[in-house]
């Protein structure tokens, strides 16, 4: 860095601050638009972007689909984040914080909304009793693994992602700082999978796909093209974990939906039935 930044005594908003995300970032919240969401045919409505976060709901829905649950049958409308689809009306009464993914369960009499990706997981884990354990200690070594990715990914995602991937300069304090960090937290995911199958045990749960979402990719090569800079091929274990889930019939679609970018055969903008993935 060859110069030197003073904070000024009060901080005050540069809207052409914030490199590619300028234009939807801002210090403010609630709607810009009037929008209405879409409702689809099935009592759950998917509002999201195959985003890390978002993947980890799109995987948990074609999970419980893969296992028989015919309640879980969702539609996933794309929420366009560049275009700032997150603010219209109805998108900020599912989530007031403005992000992806929002769940809205039209089930019962009155529309439950849910919003934060591990909340979503957890509603939809107790609404279909699958892929979290009963018994209370190992429920518990589950929700350690949820909420250590949920308190975990904005080093990953907001810290290193940010100005290793996004920032419209490089700066070398930042990089090395969030990459110290996200290096750290794999070797934290290597020592715990080098003991068992899965991040919690014996058993495939939400702790899985939620952290699946963001390490497994990032290992696998599909998070900001930084699996050589991160030397993930150190983390073993992590690794076999991450090959091991992206098998999944399950996974294989769920990383689809709500994909608008990439490869077309890839992508699945709108799901409304399996038939969207043939």
């Amino acid at each position: 860095m060859t110069d030197t930044y003073t904070p000024p005594e009060v901080w005050t908003w540069d809207t052409e601050s914030g490199g590619k995300f300028a234009n939807i970032n801002r210090p403010i919240a609630g709607a810009t638009h009037d929008k209405d969401l879409p409702i689809g045919e099935h009592p759950l409505q998917l509002h999201s972007l195959a985003t890390p976060n978002g993947v980890k709901v799109t995987v948990m829905l074609e999970e419980l689909l893969e296992k028989g649950h015919a309640g879980a049958e969702y539609d996933a409308w794309p929420i366009n984040i560049g275009e700032g689809d997150q603010f219209g009306s109805g998108f900020v009464w599912a989530n007031p914080n403005s992000k992806i993914p929002a769940l809205v369960d039209r089930s019962g009499d009155t529309p439950v909304r849910v919003f934060e990706s591990g909340s979503i997981l957890l509603y939809l884990a107790d609404k279909f009793d699958a892929f979290l354990p009963k018994e209370p200690a190992a429920r518990a070594e589950t929700m350690n693994w949820l909420f250590w990715q949920m308190g975990s990914a904005p080093y990953l995602g907001g810290g290193f992602g940010h100005f290793y991937a996004y920032a419209p300069e490089k700066f070398e304090y930042p990089i090395n700082r969030f990459t110290m960090e996200v290096k750290r937290q794999l070797d934290v995911l290597d020592r715990q999978l080098a003991e068992r199958p899965f991040i919690a045990g014996d058993e495939y749960t939400i702790a899985d796909m939620a952290i699946w979402a963001w390490y497994g990719a990032l290992v696998l090569g599909k998070l900001y093209d930084a699996a050589k800079f991160l030397s993930v091929h150190e983390y073993k274990h992590v690794t076999r974990w991450a090959e091991q889930i992206a098998e999944r019939p399950a996974v294989k679609r769920g990383v689809r939906v709500n994909r608008t970018w990439g490869d077309e055969d890839k992508q699945v903008p709108e799901r409304h039935s399996a038939a969207d993935f043939d």
